[in-house]
């Protein structure tokens, strides 16, 4: 039924300018055009879309919201994000091995972090 079908992610968030300005500027992502309305926010990534909006319930999620896939460039894409004052989150009781701030496992390797709601964002390279 479904399995044909494309899927994509959406956020709650509490501060609409705010998060635009972190998914625009921090991340990089490209708004849809046309789909900036008061409360909710399209973003272009990949071949999906990312939907954010603004609701009372942001942050209280606590498992990943949005995984990206990588590329051959979860280093660069690391560095990149550091630079632009993202902090990345550390599990050290996963069973991975920590590699400055990338998690390891085998040939995979992935990365959390949080926008400013809290919201867990997750990039995985190698699965």
């Amino acid at each position: 039924m479904l399995k044909d079908r494309n899927s994509s992610a959406i956020v709650a968030v509490s501060d609409i300018d705010r998060a635009r300005v972190f998914y625009e500027e921090v991340l990089g992502l490209t708004l849809v055009p046309g789909q900036d309305e008061k409360e909710v926010l399209g973003f272009r990534t990949g071949d999906t879309r990312l939907t954010v909006y603004r609701s009372d319930f942001a942050g209280t999620n606590k498992a990943n919201a949005v995984t990206w896939e990588m590329k051959g460039d979860l280093v660069e894409t690391v560095k990149a994000l550091k630079g632009r004052g993202v902090t990345f989150e550390h599990y050290p009781d996963m069973g991975l091995t920590l590699n400055g701030d990338i998690h390891e496992a085998g040939p995979a390797r992935l990365v959390w972090f949080k926008d400013p709601d809290g919201n867990i964002l997750h990039l995985v390279e190698g699965m």
